[in-house]
C-alpha cells in the first residue's frame, strides 16, 4: 500500500514538472533580446541583403527567412557585444513580408526581425516603336489619350461635308472644260 501511494506521488510530481518546464523555458526564449535587421529592409526578388544580428551570446550563427535562397552565415566578435553579421540572397518568386529566425547560443530566436520583399515592375512598361528609352511611359499615355479620343460624330460629318465639296468642285470644273471645248 504504501510503496503505491510513493509511486502515485512520483507519478504526479513528474507530470507537474513535465507540464511545467517547457512553458517555463518556451517564455525564456519568447522575450529574449536577439535582434536581426535586414538591409534593406524592402528588397525585390534575386537582391542581395545584409543581416546585422545584436543580442548573441558567442562568434557564430545563422539567420533563416523563407524569403532567403539559404540562410545567412553570421561570424563577429563576441555578439553580446557587437552584432553578427551575414548576406544572404531573396529568393525569386517571392513577395511579402517574411519573419528572420535567428539560431545562436544553442537555440532559435524566431521573429527575430523581418523582411520586406516586394515585386518591381520592368520598365518599360510597353514595347517602344522607335527607341524612346526612358519615354516608354509616356508613350503608353499618348496611346491611350490617342484611343480615347478618336473619331466621332463631328469628325464624320466635317469629313462628308469636305467630300461633297469636293465632288461639287469636280463637277463644275467638268462642266467648264465641256463649254470651253
Amino acid at each position: 500500500m504504501r510503496i503505491r501511494s510513493l509511486a502515485l506521488r512520483g507519478a504526479t510530481v513528474a507530470v507537474a514538472l513535465t507540464a511545467v518546464l517547457p512553458v517555463a523555458g518556451a517564455q525564456a526564449h519568447e522575450h529574449d533580446s536577439v535582434r536581426a535587421t535586414v538591409t534593406p529592409s524592402s528588397t525585390a526578388p534575386g537582391s542581395t541583403v545584409e543581416v546585422s544580428v545584436s543580442g548573441c551570446d558567442g562568434t557564430t550563427g545563422s539567420a533563416g527567412s523563407g524569403a532567403f535562397e539559404e540562410d545567412a552565415k553570421l561570424t563577429g566578435r563576441d555578439g553580446d557585444k557587437y552584432s553578427l553579421n551575414g548576406s544572404a540572397r531573396i529568393k525569386h518568386g517571392v513577395a511579402g513580408t517574411y519573419d528572420v529566425t535567428v539560431n545562436c547560443d544553442g537555440h532559435p530566436h524566431q521573429g527575430a526581425g523581418t523582411v520586406h520583399v516586394i515585386r518591381h515592375n520592368p520598365s518599360p512598361v510597353s514595347p517602344v516603336r522607335a527607341g524612346g528609352g526612358g519615354t516608354a511611359q509616356l508613350t503608353t499615355a499618348a496611346t491611350a489619350e490617342a484611343t480615347e479620343a478618336g473619331p466621332g460624330t463631328r469628325h464624320a460629318v466635317i469629313g462628308l461635308v469636305l467630300a461633297g465639296v469636293a465632288a461639287v468642285a469636280v463637277a463644275f470644273r467638268s462642266v467648264r472644260r465641256r463649254r470651253s471645248e
